[in-house]
């Protein structure tokens, strides 16, 4: 059966594209097990690499690994930029899922029409640099132009310029595409995003982390890298006290103590319900400024900035506007990115929304109490509230999701997502519904992790029906053995007229890995002459549940050679032999044979690297096989290279042994 858990192990060759530092002292030491996180980072680089299901890629193209995310449910969420010709392929990008024991549990990609575009631009990049700057009413700055592959149902060479200025008075960091071959503006899309939100600026007497001691202090958290607040255009506040502010709303100093107030707590929320490590996901965040002179608040890309309400008598810094605005920092900085268009920058909307809300839920402030309600206490405008996300509608926002969402402007937008949150969190009580249904919430926490987990896996081409099938998918794995989080997050879907999407999953009430096993190759790959064999054995082990029968096949044969499994099926826990006949008539070179198996209850594959007619492997010293600078080695594998022994303490590809630096990857045995 095709296991409604989708993709299983992949599992074999050991691939990655970044190497964590190791310190000199611990060279010498014995590897340590391999952490579950790295197992994950491994097996989703080898879905990538293989381009299984949704991660299919053509010639000239492949997947490079931009981060690994930690999810609930022990899952790992792997994003990958698209790559052409060694050019960024935008709007190419993917998503793996997979779990600490190395198991790949789904795929995601932004879908694109092949590529077979040419890689020399007829367009001079003064010519691009002339032609984005046109599309920004003032312009500040303009990066250096680069090359890009824009995908699509047409994919073309363009150039990505990014302009920094004013457009009708409002700020913008434009990505403009530029067609490398006629010039024409194929694409825009602006960092920027404006909150148009508020809430009360007076949060009481607080506790804020600065750094400093002494007589000289600075409004620098000293342990979230990244996150300060000074002026806007100046430095970062600092002074030869540690008391902040007056508590006045039009005093500056005041409004970086609601920002620092906001953002640690924001943090402490993603790390304590979330799982999350800082805004960027990596343990970093984002420098904020105030005093912007505008009845405004954004994030541009890199940095918050904080304006006043129009009668400026207040800062536009209260708890859900900063949340909001680093809510646009988490967007930007989970798989996909900011993506562009009116839906996915309603989503982004929402977004900020939403972790707004969690903030304030989660700080629980008697001066500010949480609410789901944006903009009530700042009153930006002089209009009370801007959004209800109990009830868009009451604004003039949409409640329901409708073929007109994609052509609604961005913060109206933000409506059916805010919406569903809310049922999903509280339930339709109070708060009417598209299909006039009843939705029973799960808490503000458990919605917030549904959220945040259909989040990561996020591609560029983010949409609400993509957001119900990867909120459905997380509220699985988040809570096994239940239907309840499942059954609210699909009612509340239902209730913001979001439509089922093919392929979401069910609910049966049973642990996703109910009856599971694991499937692995030994030896991973082999070498032969044309009509040759190659043999491998195949052990399947119970991982959870009970036994069941596992069909075996093998697909991705190179032509001429033929697949025998002895026995052909097991029970889970059971071994057979793969053995590979190539024929006289096999043409060389290199396939990866895919070996799965077909279970009961659930399926695993794994890899199988064949390599016809290149003769036996070089060999080093000793008889040791020689460092392959095209191989992928993993922990305790042993070469030998420039006639010393080395030891591999890592996952490596192309890293050279005994070049600089080589000490974090490979062990000097010395010379053999």
């Amino acid at each position: 059966m095709r296991s409604p858990r989708g993709l299983a192990a992949i599992a074999g060759l050991a691939l990655t594209f970044a190497v964590p530092a190791i310190p000199a002292a611990a060279a010498s030491a014995p590897p340590a097990a391999t952490p579950p996180e790295a197992l994950a980072a491994r097996a989703a680089d080898q879905a990538a690499l293989s381009g299984v299901d949704r991660l299919a890629k053509g010639a000239g193209e492949a997947f490079v690994r931009t981060g690994v995310t930690p999810g609930g449910g022990g899952l790992y969420y792997a994003s990958y930029q698209r790559t052409y010709q060694g050019l960024p392929v935008i709007g190419g990008d993917a998503v793996v899922v997979a779990d600490g024991a190395g198991h790949v549990r789904g795929t995601e990609a932004a879908p694109t029409a092949p590529i077979t575009v040419g890689t020399q631009a007829a367009l001079k990049a003064d010519q691009a640099t002339k032609i984005a700057r046109s599309e920004v009413s003032t312009v500040d700055s303009t990066g250096t132009p680069k090359l890009v592959v824009l995908a699509g149902d047409a994919p073309k060479l363009a150039y990505e310029v990014v302009v920094s200025g004013r457009t009708n008075g409002k700020p913008t960091r434009l990505h403009v595409f530029v067609d490398s071959a006629t010039g024409k503006v194929l694409d825009k899309r602006d960092d920027v995003r404006e909150a148009g939100t508020g809430n009360s600026y007076y949060a009481g007497t607080v506790s804020i982390d600065t750094s400093g001691s002494g007589s000289s202090y600075s409004m620098t958290d000293p342990g979230r890298r990244g996150i300060a607040c000074g002026r806007e255009g100046g430095s970062i506040f600092t002074k030869s006290s540690n008391t902040w502010g007056n508590g006045s709303g039009t005093d500056l100093e005041t409004g970086c103590v609601d920002v620092l107030y906001s953002v640690q707590t924001e943090w402490k929320m993603l790390n304590d319900w979330l799982g999350r490590n800082g805004i960027d996901g990596a343990g970093g965040g984002f420098r904020a400024s105030v005093g912007l002179n505008d009845v405004n608040a954004y994030w541009d890309g890199s940095s918050t900035h904080f304006g006043h309400s129009q009668d400026n008598r207040r800062q536009a810094t209260p708890m859900d506007v900063v949340g909001h605005e680093f809510g646009h920092a988490i967007f930007q900085t989970t798989p996909g990115g900011a993506g562009s268009g009116n839906e996915n920058g309603g989503l982004n909307e929402s977004t900020g929304d939403i972790f707004g809300a969690l903030t304030e839920f989660y700080a629980n402030n008697p001066k500010d109490t949480p609410d789901f309600i944006v903009g009530e206490g700042v009153n930006l405008v002089g209009n009370g509230p801007i959004r209800y996300m109990d009830n868009p509608s009451k604004v003039g926002d949409p409640n329901c999701y409708s073929s007109s969402i994609p052509s609604t402007e961005v913060h109206a937008a933000a409506g059916p997502q805010n919406h569903w949150f809310y049922l999903l969190s509280q339930g339709s009580a109070g708060s009417p519904t598209c299909n006039n249904s009843s939705v029973t919430g799960v808490g503000i926490q458990k919605a917030g992790k549904i959220f945040y987990n259909g989040l990561l896996k996020k591609t560029s081409s983010w949409n609400h029906r993509a957001a119900r099938k990867a909120t459905l998918e997380a509220a699985v794995a988040l809570f096994p053995g239940s239907c309840t989080e499942f059954a609210a997050t699909k009612a509340a879907w239902d209730a913001v007229s979001v439509p089922a999407v093919s392929g979401e999953p069910t609910c049966t009430g049973q642990p996703p890995a109910g009856n599971d096993y694991s499937l692995t190759l030994s030896p991973t790959s082999a070498s032969v002459q044309p009509g040759q064999t190659a043999t491998t054995t195949v052990t399947t082990r119970i991982t959870s549940g009970n036994a069941q029968t596992v069909q075996l096949q093998a697909t991705g044969l190179p032509e001429g050679a033929k697949a025998t499994f002895s026995p052909a099926s097991v029970q889970s826990g059971g071994t057979a032999t793969l053995t590979i006949t190539t024929s006289a008539t096999t043409p060389e070179g290199t396939s990866q044979v895919t070996v799965t198996g077909d279970g009961t209850d659930a399926d695993h594959t794994a890899q199988f690297s064949l390599t016809v007619g290149t003769g036996t492997p070089p060999t080093g010293c000793d008889g040791l096989a020689e460092w392959d600078s095209a191989k992928a080695y993993v922990p305790n594998d042993v070469v030998g290279h420039n006639g010393h022994k080395w030891t591999s303490l890592w996952y490596s590809t192309g890293a050279e042994p005994g070049a600089p630096g080589s000490w974090a990857v490979w062990s000097d045995g010395g010379a053999c």
